[in-house]
């Protein structure tokens, strides 16, 4: 049994992978351990996007007397809103079983492991007792929850965002673990459903890389909704439902009906014969160069275990990348230069390109224009009593390299200006463009055209 490209991993890089090799004349074996479509179909990015639209639904019907709209005593099934975000799953992954099938590609349900690598490259995999060939193999194996060594949470029943999926109870407190993205998202979720939140997060920002104002503004925006935040806390032990935090020395105890444990992800390396190949590794993933190959020319790596850049659209891109250049169609490289991260928050918070925190610490000199949302005619239409912030940042010649909004729909914005940004557009050539007109979107054309921002050592004697 041989093949051009065998894949293991069946998430949006290793199915994107499996489509793009088949469309290119191909033969191609994709390797899935557990459900096609990875983490993000199956526990990340689908069904907590299905659960935070049900969230979002709820608060919009609460707040509809803002709209003269009335509607009292509205109610949610959470056990239903499960069912939904289970069938929204079903339904996607059999969609790209489909792809497959109707691709030609063979799609094996099983746990492959790397037998070896012969002289020519030739690389053997073997999954329930068969053997397969492949010329080339990619390796798509994704990331895993972290679970720190807290003394007492092993002990402890606890949730990741797995088990936060699943519920159908919804608990009366709940203590999130880690203030980043997939830990605000749930935030959101369970405080818009009445429960009561606390996020405790080390660093002294939510949000890690996302730009600090935004971030800084939509933790104040929860914390009006009643979200409870403990920056710069340490947890020092976990006992059943207590969680224990210390901050400059002085401990802080927390009860919570639940546990949710949302410190980051890492990427998969072990458990499919890796260590077999003699891999050159990078941080705590594979290291890969531009065209995603490893140090061994036929063997590539996309997707999370890169440890790059843990994103599904990024794997996506990726995967192409890799694919192509296997084919022999493109010269053209990966580039990370305007990689969008969205936080589906209530309002959402989007940012691409460079932070001014990054700016700052490399002394590299720019300019910022920013408007508040409400400069949108449609925005304050959508959003009564909403606000939000559009901010874009240029380099000293006035080409985009940065942009970060707060506000709906922040997520459906922030690729117009990754456009601009990957294309190093200079802004007047960005601002020549025509927007519709009443659309939230045309708020990028009226910061673009503003004028700049004080600088942040202005803002400061400010």
């Amino acid at each position: 049994m041989k093949y051009d490209v065998a894949i293991i991993g069946g998430g949006p890089a290793g199915y994107t992978a499996a489509e793009r090799a088949a469309h290119a004349g191909l033969s191609v074996i994709l390797f899935e351990k557990n459900a096609l479509g990875g983490v993000c179909l199956n526990e990340g990015c689908i069904p907590t996007k299905t659960l935070l639209y049900s969230a979002k639904t709820y608060d919009t019907i609460k707040s509809a007397a803002k709209y003269a709209v009335k509607a009292d005593n509205p109610e949610f099934d959470l056990p239903k809103i499960i069912a939904r975000k289970n069938k929204v799953v079903k339904k996607l992954v059999a969609g790209i079983r489909m792809k497959m099938t109707n691709g030609g590609v063979e799609v094996i349900n099983g746990e492959a492991v790397i037998k070896g690598r012969a002289e020519d490259g030739t690389v053997t995999v073997a999954c329930d007792n068969n053997l397969y060939e492949a010329a080339h193999l990619l390796l798509c194996t994704g990331s895993e929850a972290v679970v720190p060594p807290i003394p007492g949470l092993h002990e402890t029943e606890y949730w990741t965002n797995r088990e936060a999926l699943q519920a159908k109870e919804l608990p009366a407190s709940l203590i999130v673990i880690g203030g980043g993205v997939i830990g605000m998202e749930f935030a959101s979720f369970f405080n818009s459903l009445g429960t009561e939140v606390h996020v405790v997060e080390m660093l002294d920002k939510c949000l890690g890389a996302m730009d600090r104002e935004l971030s800084d503004m939509l933790q104040a925006q929860y914390a009006k909704k009643g979200v409870k935040f403990y920056l710069s806390h340490k947890v020092v032990a976990v006992n059943g439902r207590q969680v224990t935090l210390e901050k400059d020395g002085e401990t802080v105890v927390l009860e919570g009906e639940k546990i949710l444990l949302s410190v980051g992800r890492r990427p998969v390396t072990k458990g499919f014969g890796l260590e077999g190949l003699n891999i050159e590794t990078f941080r705590n993933g594979i290291k890969v160069n531009e065209f995603m190959q490893t140090n061994l020319p036929n063997v590539y790596a996309c997707g999370d275990l890169t440890g790059y850049s843990l994103l599904a659209h990024t794997a996506v891109s990726e995967a192409e990348v890799a694919i192509n250049h296997i084919a022999g169609k493109t010269t053209k490289g990966m580039s990370y230069r305007a990689i969008p991260g969205v936080v589906y928050t209530n309002p959402e918070i989007a940012g691409v390109g460079a932070t001014e925190e990054e700016l700052q610490t490399s002394g590299t000199n720019y300019i910022v224009k920013k408007i508040q949302m409400a400069f949108s005619g449609r925005f304050v239409a959508e959003n009564e009593m909403g606000n939000g912030v559009c901010k874009l940042i240029l380099s000293e010649d006035e080409t985009l390299i940065g942009a970060h909004l707060l506000g709906n729909p922040a997520s459906e914005l922030i690729i117009i200006a990754g456009m601009a940004i990957g294309k190093r557009m200079k802004a007047d050539e960005f601002g020549s463009f025509v927007f519709p007109h009443p659309t939230v979107g045309e708020i990028l054309k009226e910061v673009v055209t503003s004028p700049p921002a004080p600088s942040p050592q202005e803002r400061g004697k400010g």
